[in-house]
């Protein structure tokens, strides 16, 4: 069978690297034609001490870490593969944990032709056991949080625009290149750019799952989804044209706000379509949030669903527009 190499950037990870290592333990392919790297950001917390605690107990798995010193997501999957001795390249996060037959199903897709790049979806989870934390995984992935990013709630298999995490020969990179280490996030969606202009298909296959773990906090969204709006202008400089309309909606909604707010200092009416903008958006958040607390018959989730999407968006859209403007300023 071909070999395969799994490649985890990570750092900080103490809290789920044993899940995500005990998952590719349990899977289906040949251990003894895997082998796991992990390109560690200089962790300061127990991150190394809990793998080196695995692999001494699952000594069958072949585990490597490697230094990442310039601490980016880019940066740790290029080390990894470089040092990657596999034919397959099988990418992961160290928040996910793949169903057992996740490399079988991704190889076997890369071996019938299926893709150049081929992904799964994500089944997403809670971070934490907090009612918060509850409400931002049913908000990651309710489609008003996430819009039309298939491989969140889609059941069909099919060629897209990018997929979570991926599998893909490692020639490829000699091919197209390696991961773009000045994009500090959006870095998957810019590869599968190029592989796609190089008529390349990335392909879909909802047989394909992992568990992916939300954040636990709103803080930690907030910042998350900040970091994915900034650099999302920066990625889309290079390629226009693969900007969406449900990527153009949040920075819209949030200038829409910003402009309606300065201009209510000046024309003192305009208040009134200010509120009712806020009250409007309010209301659609909050019928969400009542859609799925009566759903899960979870009481939380009426006002925690909103909280979640609302910093979602408002986070991505407010960065994205910060990052227009800075560009604009160093012009």
């Amino acid at each position: 069978m071909p070999t395969v190499s799994i490649i985890v950037p990570v750092y900080n990870e103490e809290k789920t690297i044993g899940l995500l290592l005990e998952a590719l333990y349990q899977q289906s392919y040949p251990r003894a034609e895997m082998e796991v790297i992990l390109a560690d950001g200089m962790s300061t917390d127990n991150t190394r001490q809990a793998i080196e605690q695995f692999r001494q107990t699952h000594p069958d798995l072949n585990i490597r870490v490697i230094d990442n010193h310039k601490r980016t997501i880019p940066s740790a999957l290029n080390l990894a593969i470089e040092a990657a001795q596999g034919e397959y390249i099988v990418r992961l996060d160290a928040h996910s944990s793949p169903r057992p037959d996740y490399v079988e199903r991704s190889v076997q897709g890369l071996e019938d032709g299926l893709g150049v790049n081929v992904g799964g979806v994500w089944r997403i989870q809670p971070g934490a056991d907090t009612w918060i934390a509850r409400s931002i995984a049913k908000a990651a992935a309710h489609p008003l949080g996430v819009g039309d990013a298939l491989y969140r709630h889609t059941t069909k298999a099919q060629a897209v625009d990018t997929v979570p995490f991926g599998a893909f020969r490692k020639s490829l990179i000699d091919e197209i290149g390696a991961f773009d280490e000045t994009l500090l996030a959006n870095e998957d969606y810019e590869f599968n750019t190029r592989v796609r202009q190089q008529d390349g298909t990335v392909w879909l296959d909802p047989a394909i799952q992992s568990t992916y773990y939300a954040r636990p906090t709103l803080i930690a969204l907030a910042k998350q989804y900040a970091r994915y709006g900034f650099w999302k202008v920066r990625m889309l400089r290079r390629y226009p044209g693969t900007i969406r309309w449900r990527q153009s909606l949040p920075p819209l909604f949030v200038m829409g706000l910003i402009t309606l707010f300065v201009a209510s200092l000046l024309y003192t009416p305009l208040v009134w379509k200010l509120l009712a903008a806020v009250v409007s958006y309010a209301l659609v958040l909050l019928a969400v949030g009542a859609q799925v607390a009566l759903r899960e018959r979870t009481i939380a989730f009426l006002f925690g669903v909103p909280l979640a999407i609302a910093c979602m968006h408002l986070c991505w859209g407010g960065a994205f527009l910060w990052s227009l403007l800075t560009i604009w300023r160093t012009a």
